[in-house]
């Protein structure tokens, strides 16, 4: 009784949000990321990995709000309303989804470490531009701050890369 007198509420939307790390591999700055669309942060801040698998996690409690036709971006809603693109690949939508194969669909729920889309990494590797991944908080405008955090290896669903906080 007094959690509820006191507490949060348990509709009330959280005013932070830890991202983990949706793949495993290096983690590399967005300023790196050799496409300027990414790199200078048009659709948004965050980070991006280079992975190491054709496995792609959730990143975050959430709700999908896209998949891409091509199956090569996703797109996630977090419980206080944080949106994250996680955009497998550069130039990967050449690909038509070949080697792309997507676990959820719009509106689905997920959970942290939740698969949502394999992939041929080695065919991203030799059809694409490159395999590095952006993962991306495409309304950043809705948040105080963004951490990032850098590591030389992440591990898909635990290692943390990024927190947001003072989110309005």
């Amino acid at each position: 009784m007094l959690k509820k007198l006191f507490g949060k509420k348990e509709n009330e939307a959280p005013t932070e949000e830890i991202i983990v790390s949706p793949l495993n591999g290096e983690i590399i700055g967005l300023e790196d990321v050799p496409d300027p669309v990414f790199s200078e942060k048009m659709m948004g801040d965050g980070i991006a990995i280079l992975p190491e698998d054709g496995e792609l996690l959730s990143p975050v409690d959430g709700e999908i709000l896209q998949v891409f036709p091509t199956r090569h971006a996703v797109g996630i809603k977090t419980k206080s309303g944080m949106e994250i693109l996680i955009h497998i690949g550069l130039e990967t939508v050449m690909m038509k989804g070949e080697g792309f194969t997507s676990l959820v669909k719009e509106g689905d729920r997920v959970r942290t470490g939740q698969p949502l889309i394999s992939f041929n990494v080695d065919l991203v590797k030799e059809k694409a531009k490159s395999t590095v991944t952006p993962v991306i908080i495409t309304n950043g405008d809705k948040a105080g701050a963004i951490e990032k955090f850098q590591s030389e290896h992440a591990q898909a669903g635990t290692t943390k890369i990024m927190q947001i906080s003072d989110i309005k």
